[in-house]
């Protein structure tokens, strides 16, 4: 077999022109003769390409409103056909198949009408047929075969027909990989979609796939390799929509933690920032400004706060960029930022700014996916959103108006918090986290000693958790959590509920004479 196959026969039928006509005009110019079908003919013939029409080559006509254009023996024979055995060759010219040594394809755009909400109708008929049976065809039989899916592509292939007079085996084999990847992702879009359509979460079988972003420098750690992929069939605003302005290249904990952060920063109204450090929020707040806002998140913990990555929920303004600068920070995401502090950023000329172009929903619907041994965790995500009808006072005291707006801030930044969490929350800002500790009252100890830090950090004789408020992101199992949070000085609790000793502890919240609301909603995050 030798290893460099010519091109003399191309067939070319795309969806997505871009680069077509070039790529066709330099077959033609080295003898390729182009078969093609539809749109992508007239745009050869329109720009003055040599082309000869799929119906003509096969003597059989494009049929069913174009479903059945290119599904012949004619076609396919002259794709599957192995030339290096004998009855193949023989087969073929019996029954006047040419062979086709290239296939250039590209399907229609069905996660494209999927994503801009057409009717049902719409999105089935962009269910291309003809486009994934030509790809797998041509990728299977890529011994002979050259195979493009996408115009990307169009530049090696050209360079190297160029060079050697038709194609490697090592880039034929490259491109039939990529080739099956490409039907193997358009093929799990349509069944998420039909998944969708009947309202099933948890299908059968489950196919999910993404596009290379980027090839990362190394993973958590440096003996570890990474990769950031993007979904295509999620339109959710942050990391996956965003443009890096300026700074050095991400690495797999910045675009992990800044995920963390802005996941967190959408639930806030507000003009708020979040800190984030090992996707833990470290400070969050809102304020009257995103400058306001980014002082009392900072009071929290600022010595965490340092190489942090910064969340914010408007424009990033002059204000707020002077501020943030003044700190060493690894990455600010904002929905967008206006020239002043892009000016001012620029001064840090390692650190990164994201500009994503709008915030996630909280509340939307979707899935996240976590790898097991042999196989993967599959959840919707946590879009739970209390509201403040929807709690239940099981105190004598009821929560003042402050303390509630307080309490609803707590357990919306608890949410993003590792388990198990404790939240420490004053005037619309925390003042207190404990993360990610075995026990509950463990996190609640560290929320407090971290305020008394903090207070101490700003010269204030009094923890910031005096007079605060304390969410928890799951039940207390017993009061001595509970305990500790008023030892701290909250005067307001708000939990989920739920456990055996749900009396006990609203008898210790009682006998402290805090308030205390149960959400019926847990908030676990490992």
């Amino acid at each position: 077999m030798t290893d460099i196959v010519p091109i003399r026969r191309a067939l070319i039928s795309v969806s997505d022109k871009t680069g077509l006509v070039p790529f066709a005009q330099a077959l033609v110019s080295r003898g390729v003769e182009i078969l093609s079908t539809g749109g992508s003919a007239k745009a050869l013939r329109d720009a003055g390409v040599a082309v000869v029409e799929v119906s003509e080559h096969t003597g059989f006509p494009e049929i069913l409103d174009g479903r059945v254009k290119t599904l012949v023996p004619q076609i396919h024979g002259g794709i599957l056909g192995r030339r290096d055995l004998p009855e193949h060759v023989a087969q073929m010219a019996q029954h006047k198949i040419a062979p086709i040594d290239l296939v250039a394809v590209n399907l229609y755009p069905f996660e494209a009408t999927v994503a801009k909400g057409a009717a049902y109708e719409d999105c089935v008929e962009n269910i291309d047929i003809g486009g994934p049976a030509l790809i797998r065809a041509a990728a299977k039989n890529h011994d002979f075969v050259t195979v493009l899916t996408e115009p990307g592509q169009y530049q090696t292939v050209l360079e190297q027909f160029q060079a050697d007079g038709g194609t490697t085996l090592a880039l034929r084999r490259l491109l039939a990989g990529e080739a099956y990847a490409r039907t193997a992702a358009y093929d799990a879009a349509i069944a998420a979609w039909f998944a969708e359509q009947r309202e099933e979460t948890f299908p059968n079988r489950f196919a999910f796939s993404g596009s290379l972003r980027q090839t990362l420098r190394y993973g958590e750690n440096p003996h570890q390799q990474a990769a950031f992929y993007v979904s295509g069939n999620d339109p959710r605003r942050g990391i996956a929509t965003a443009t890096q302005v300026q700074g050095k290249e991400l690495s797999y904990n910045n675009l992990n933690d800044t995920d963390a952060a802005y996941e967190c920063v959408a639930e806030f109204d507000h003009p708020a920032v979040v800190i984030v450090k090992h996707a833990n929020p470290c400070g969050v707040a809102t304020g009257s400004s995103l400058a306001d806002a980014w002082d009392r998140a900072l009071r929290c913990d600022p010595t965490s706060a340092f190489g942090g990555i910064v969340a914010v929920n408007r424009l990033l303004d002059a204000a707020a960029a002077e501020k943030i600068a003044m700190l060493f920070t690894e990455v600010i995401i904002a929905p967008d930022a206006d020239e002043a502090a892009k000016a001012i950023l620029a001064r840090k000329k390692n650190l990164r700014l994201l500009l994503t172009g709008g915030l996630p929903n909280p509340a939307a619907p979707g899935m996240t996916f976590r790898s097991v041994s042999g196989g993967f965790l599959a959840q919707t995500r946590d879009a739970g959103r209390i509201m403040p009808q929807q709690l239940k006072v099981v105190t004598k005291r009821a929560p003042t108006e402050t303390e509630l707006a307080d309490l609803i801030f707590a357990f919306r930044v608890c949410k993003h918090v590792k388990s198990n969490a404790i939240v420490y929350v004053k005037d619309g800002a925390t003042v207190g986290v404990g993360a990610g500790q075995m026990s509950r009252v463990d996190s609640a100890r560290i929320a407090a000693w971290k305020s008394a830090e903090a207070a101490k950090a700003a010269g204030l004789a009094t923890p910031l958790a005096q007079g605060s408020v304390v969410a928890s992101d799951a039940f207390f199992p017993f009061a001595d959590g509970l305990e500790a949070a008023v030892a701290a000085g909250a005067t307001a609790v708000i939990q989920p509920g739920g456990s055996i000793r749900d009396e006990e502890v609203i008898a210790a919240a009682d006998a402290a004479g805090i308030a205390m609301v149960l959400t019926g909603m847990r908030h676990f995050r490992h």
